[in-house]
């Protein structure tokens, strides 16, 4: 689908790493592997808010036989980031974003970088950058987020802002949430989810005084559905509520399930928190295709029931988004994955969403969607 707007607004160029919450830590030379899965908010200003996902990587991580990985530490009372070392022997390196770890009986993996959170103010169409506040930067702050935050969900609920973050260790892969007053500074608040369960999405509003969410728990194992079954068993956006926002209750019902009729859904997660719409909440999520390693991610959208959002009341298995190689041509050479979208962020602008990407897990992509779109 063609928009107007649709434009590359933030690419790994952009980031100082001198800045780097990692600067100076270690002895050895890192890279932008992407800038990208930005959450986004409308600050009291006017202005965007983009909490950008800042993946910095090893220029160098095979050598001497071992492939390495950077954690943050805070043993013996001094925070600082370190190198870790495995035999290459045992490693798989075929995924250029995490290396798989061999033995056990289960999956073990590690990251090829560590990201941080980086907050970048956009103008009110969200087509310019005006301010890059490294000075509000999220970094790693406990042993639970030791290999990194990744992919900020940004919601406004009433007076208050609310951000969701995948926390990654060998502890546990959680979701943790942070709040703030006023959009730029955050503070932690606590572990929400626990183990694999991602692409948490707070609603922007309350139903009958609860919060709600969209969620996606992880598993290798799932029961099939029966024969002739609408549905396609795999990950699925399930819903859950909350009194508070920090205390979450699985709702009884699935929420969007993935539809037996398209391998377009094969796997699939939330994308944009649920915002209300005149026909009930929007919520923009990611279909995957499976092909070669990392698959063809694109963004579809669905409208939820206004007061039980467990009823989806309109959607279309045709893709709202999908890769665009026209608008990455100019950092093709930086490209190490291709196909991939991933929306993450929607504001109100009128008679138009703005909605923030991720493209190719390299860049921060910005596109006016008209909400007539929605309406069809």
């Amino acid at each position: 689908m063609h928009y107007s707007t649709d434009r590359l607004i933030f690419i790994p160029d952009d980031v100082d790493l001198a800045r780097s919450p990692l600067a100076g830590h270690f002895d050895a030379e890192t890279y932008v592997l992407g800038a990208f899965n930005p959450g986004l908010t409308r600050l009291a200003n006017g202005n965007l808010l983009m909490v950008v996902r800042v993946a910095e990587a090893l220029r160098h991580p095979i050598r001497d036989g071992h492939v390495h990985a950077i954690r943050w530490t805070d043993e013996d009372g001094a925070p600082r980031y370190v190198l870790d070392a495995w035999p290459l022997e045992h490693a798989d390196t075929a995924d250029p974003r995490k290396f798989m770890l061999h033995g056990g009986g289960w999956k073990i993996m590690a990251l090829t970088s560590l990201s941080w959170l980086l907050p970048v103010e956009l103008s009110a169409d969200g087509l310019e950058v005006v301010a890059i506040h490294y000075d509000r930067a999220i970094a790693p702050g406990y042993s639970f987020q030791c290999y990194g935050l990744e992919d900020a969900r940004i919601s406004r609920v009433g007076d208050r802002y609310l951000m969701t973050t995948c926390s990654v260790s060998p502890e546990r892969h959680s979701t943790t949430l942070y709040s703030s007053d006023d959009g730029l500074d955050w503070r932690f608040e606590a572990i929400v989810l626990d183990h694999q369960n991602k692409d948490m999405l707070i609603f922007e509003g309350l139903i009958d005084g609860q919060y709600w969410a969209q969620t996606r728990p992880l598993g290798d194992l799932y029961f099939a559905y029966p024969p002739g079954s609408d549905w396609r068993a795999g990950p699925s956006i399930n819903l859950a509520t909350s009194p508070d926002a920090l205390h979450w209750k699985p709702h009884l019902r699935p929420g969007i399930r993935p539809h037996a009729g398209t391998v377009a859904t094969a796997r699939m997660g939330g994308g944009t928190p649920p915002v209300l719409t005149e026909r009930g909440w929007l919520s923009l999520w990611h279909g995957v295709e499976p092909s070669g390693i990392v698959g063809i991610y694109r963004t579809y959208w669905s409208i939820m029931d206004a007061k039980d959002p467990s009823k989806v009341v309109a959607t279309d298995h045709a893709p709202l988004l999908e890769a665009n190689p026209d608008l990455t041509m100019p950092v093709d050479h930086q490209l190490y994955i291709r196909d991939v979208v991933f929306t993450t962020g929607i504001a109100d602008s009128g008679d138009h969403f703005i909605v923030a990407s991720g493209e190719c897990d390299l860049a921060c992509r910005i596109t006016h969607v008209p909400k007539v779109h929605f309406t069809l």
